[in-house]
């Protein structure tokens, strides 16, 4: 099994890897079908289903269908150049997507949230169409965003688990269990064998120059979220607080009478920093979602800003462990809140997170699997119930509660010998089935829980 970390750490926009990134994405893909096809084309149609129709809007799942029925991407998003075009969209009823006739598009009657039953394959279902001159559909095509911004089509997703048809890897593990054993029979660690996996793929220059990247992205967007106040849009009037935050740690640095609790703010104001920042439609990397973006960048910022002998030089360590981890999650279970609740995201981000740390803090692979399991089995069971569907409560502050759990996950484990009762693997298969057995209105549908018992409006 590879899973490369660039796919688990991908350069998006905000809010949401699954209702923002997915659709555009899928829609992108469409695209090149049509280019592909021998068929003449002058128009497309967008219809939403399940989750991404009852908090579509609140995730911007309609803007994010429009712009990549349009051509745009996630990582190559220019914000001033899709605002001109959801303008131009409006005013013409066309899109205008590269190498492709404009093609009839009226978002008011093209594009469709269907409130009925999700289609059969995941919660995150849509279906793209493309019409000729009669209005007659002569292509379509039905996409699954399945989290972290992957999208699969029916046929792919009913063929089972992503085949890999790439060369094979030195390190090819698809549990835990695999992994642990293989580090032993090496003697390299978690980051090394991940590293050697990327490496039969890409060149070494590739590979660091992309994860060099992946930090820069992270760290940018919690600057900007800790110099950024205001109220978030969407309509809840939420306040931005991670610059207020961060302002009162500054003032209150090298104080005698500041509590030793109160480094458990400054994880939060990194966490919530991103967060704000995703929940504003910002540049953001999933890790492993955007709605859990901001757990893994704020304990490398805690790393890096407050425990002594940390250095940027082994970000890299941090990233490709946490890559390893994240990746054996999503491969057995899932980092979908549309499918198995925010425990398949902040607990995933946490495990990812804790790995990563316990890693450059100087821990075994038993410690580093340790503490990924710590950190995820105190996330089992976690709802995904977004207040108006939007990436903001309970989301934003629940990132700073997983980097903190993520942190105690990993001293917990480096204070012991990577013994312990429960695998990570069971507590992966654990989350899977709670994922499964939880009622659909606690998976990121907004028809329960705080979403349901919180005024909105």
């Amino acid at each position: 099994m590879f899973l490369s970390i660039f796919e688990m750490f991908k350069v998006g926009i905000g809010p949401s890897s699954s209702h923002t990134m997915g659709p555009m994405v899928a829609a992108g893909r469409f695209l090149q079908m049509m280019r592909a096809s021998p068929f003449v084309f002058h128009g497309v149609r967008a219809s939403l289903h399940g989750s991404l129709a009852f908090t579509g809007v609140g995730h911007a799942t309609d803007r994010a269908t429009i712009l990549g029925l349009s051509g745009f991407l996630p990582d190559t998003y220019d914000h001033p150049a899709a605002e001109a075009t959801l303008a131009a969209i409006k005013a013409t009823k066309t899109v205008t997507p590269h190498d492709l006739p404009p093609l009839q598009f009226d978002p008011d009657h093209d594009l469709t949230f269907d409130y009925g039953p999700a289609l059969p394959g995941h919660a995150n279902g849509m279906i793209l169409m493309a019409t000729d001159a009669q209005g007659d559909v002569i292509l379509q095509e039905t996409f699954y965003s399945i989290g972290g911004g992957f999208v699969m089509t029916a046929d792919e997703l009913a063929a089972g688990k992503a085949t890999d048809d790439g060369p094979p890897v030195p390190f090819p593990f698809k549990s835990a269990a695999e992994m642990l054993t293989m580090a032993r029979a090496s003697g390299k660690s978690i980051a090394e064998m991940k590293a050697a996996n990327e490496l039969s793929r890409g060149s070494n220059q590739a590979l660091s120059a992309g994860i060099t990247r992946i930090w820069q992205v992270m760290n940018a967007c919690i600057d900007r979220g800790l110099t950024t106040d205001g109220i978030l849009p969407g309509g809840l009037g939420v306040k931005r607080r991670a610059k207020a935050i961060h302002a009162a740690l500054l003032a209150e640095r090298g104080l005698n009478l500041t509590a030793p609790h109160v480094i458990n703010d400054w994880m939060s104001a990194y966490a919530m920093a991103v967060n704000e920042e995703n929940a504003a439609g910002g540049q953001v990397v999933t890790a492993p979602t955007n709605g859990a973006a901001g757990v893994v960048p704020a304990v490398i910022r805690y790393w890096l800003d407050h425990v002594p002998g940390a250095t940027a030089t082994r970000v890299d360590e941090f990233l490709l462990t946490a890559a390893a981890i994240g990746g054996l999650v999503k491969y057995n279970a899932s980092i979908s809140g549309a499918e198995a609740g925010c425990q398949a995201e902040v607990g995933s981000a946490a495990a990812m997170a804790a790995s990563g740390l316990c890693a450059v803090m100087g821990g075994t692979p038993e410690q580093i699997e340790n503490a990924a399991e710590i950190a995820l089995e105190h996330h089992l069971g976690m709802t995904c119930d977004p207040v108006r569907g939007l990436v903001q409560v309970p989301c934003i502050e629940r990132n700073g509660l997983g980097a903190i759990k993520a942190v105690s996950a990993a001293s917990l484990a480096l204070r012991g010998d990577g013994t312990h009762l429960v695998p990570l693997d069971a507590c992966i298969e654990t989350m899977r089935q709670t994922g499964q057995d939880m009622s659909e209105k606690y998976k990121e549908t907004s028809l329960g829980g705080l979403a349901v018992n919180v005024p909105n409006c």
